[in-house]
């Protein structure tokens, strides 16, 4: 069985590194969706658009 890949942390040596945004009302370990013109949270649903 192959294993999967990770694609919310990428290894920088002995460290592992977040490679998405926090939520900023769930806290830390709640990642934000990145989506083509927004950010949004599925837990919450506190959603930044981008400009």
């Amino acid at each position: 069985m192959a294993l999967k890949r990770s694609t919310y942390y990428k290894i920088e040596g002995d460290l592992a590194v977040p490679q998405r945004r926090n939520c900023p009302r769930c806290g830390p370990g709640v990642f934000m969706a990145d989506h083509g013109d927004r950010q949004a949270c599925g837990k919450c649903g506190y959603t930044e658009f981008k400009k």
